[in-house]
């Protein structure tokens, strides 16, 4: 159980770093005009960088506290914090029609949580 937690903690790592930092550093005109984002035309410029860097200080929490050992407890709550953005995903997405995007975030919001309950319950840093 700890390897897969640790193996769904890094996956989602890599897919919230790489999410984050397109929303941070692409100028949000491409970033709107890129296929599949046209959500962004719904938000405002600083909610959508806002956004990157609560998803790549996200994607730190799930790794780097645990592998410092350091506040390992940091790891569940970054979690529960890329849970709550996917939650708003899913509702913008499906809001949208775009259900197979609404359905990606659905996955993501399942494997976050699995981290919340795995780490917070039978395999907590201890």
């Amino acid at each position: 159980m700890n390897l897969a937690l640790w193996i769904v903690a890094g996956l989602l790592a890599v897919a919230f770093a790489f999410a984050g930092a397109n929303k941070l550093f692409i100028p949000y005109e491409k970033l709107a005009k890129a296929r599949g984002a046209g959500w962004v035309n719904q938000f405002s410029p600083a909610f959508v960088k806002t956004l990157g860097t609560l998803e790549i200080l996200g994607a730190i929490g799930l790794i780097v506290p645990a592998a410092l050992d350091i506040v390992p407890v940091l790891v569940p709550v970054a979690a529960i914090g890329l849970a709550i953005i996917m939650v708003g995903a899913a509702i913008v997405t499906s809001r949208r029609r775009e259900r197979a995007h609404a359905a990606v975030n659905v996955v993501y919001l399942a494997l976050a949580l699995f981290v919340v309950v795995g780490r917070f319950g039978p395999e907590a840093f201890g």
